[in-house]
């Protein structure tokens, strides 16, 4: 079977497939095999893009490499080879508030899309909550089996918060799962995994919850003050300078 065979077979245009060799050197059945592959990669990436729920976010080229105080971009740029998701590697992003680690893992996000994985973007607050919302074991299950599905999961915010010992329990099976099918988890925090007890107080299954995470995972940390003060200064700065022409 011939290249351009396999290629329309894989695209379920079997009566091409089959009728290739008719074709002679005729050039057009490369071109049309080409446009149909090149409009379902589109197809299948909007779908993706829609699902991930990613939000509207900056493009990498908008991010001040220049302003934390501490930032590892070596690092950053090997995440954006995507080869943590194939290893089964998750992300950690740690830093204070306004440095830019939602927008590190949204972009991170958006380039796994791109490269043809599956992607889900939640804030951890929404869907710790609307997992504890669930009213029966069966829509619990079938909820935990969704967030398994994607290549990869983004949890943002995980720290802003304190939580009861249920949401740290269904954190728990989150990461659990993900972890045994090894299929990676980037989070975005503001602690430290040794203040992590603070955000879930009284539960036992922190250290085993941090655990599994860090087996396998890279960590990036990012330091410095907010980039949302700093443009709010700037602004003001600029006004003020308009101002006293």
């Amino acid at each position: 079977m011939s290249e351009q065979q396999q290629r329309a077979r894989r695209l379920g245009l079997y009566g091409l497939a089959a009728h290739l060799d008719d074709a002679g050197t005729e050039t057009w059945p490369a071109q049309l095999l080409a446009w149909e592959e090149e409009a379902r990669h589109q197809r299948s990436l909007e779908r993706r893009v829609k699902a991930a729920k990613l939000g509207r976010f900056k493009a990498m080229g908008d991010f001040d490499w220049n302003h934390p105080s501490r930032i590892d971009r070596r690092l950053i740029d090997d995440l954006f080879t995507l080869s943590f998701i194939e290893a089964g590697v998750n992300v950690i992003i740690v830093g204070p508030n306004g440095v830019g680690k939602s927008m590190l893992a949204r972009n991170l996000a958006h380039t796994a899309l791109v490269g043809g994985h599956s992607v889900y973007f939640t804030a951890a607050s929404a869907m710790l909550n609307d997992l504890a919302a669930e009213d029966s074991a069966m829509a619990l299950e079938q909820r935990l089996r969704k967030l398994c599905r994607p290549s990869v999961l983004v949890l943002d915010e995980v720290g802003y918060m304190s939580y009861g010992l249920r949401h740290a329990d269904l954190l728990f099976e989150v990461i659990s799962r993900r972890y045994e099918r090894q299929r990676p988890v980037i989070v975005t925090t503001n602690r430290p995994f040794t203040e992590w007890g603070e955000t879930f107080p009284n539960a036992t299954c922190v250290v085993t919850l941090v655990d599994r995470l860090v087996h396998r995972c890279e960590v990036v940390h990012v330091d410095g003050t907010s980039f949302r003060l700093k443009e709010s200064l700037d602004r003001r700065h600029a006004r003020s300078q308009e101002r006293s022409r």
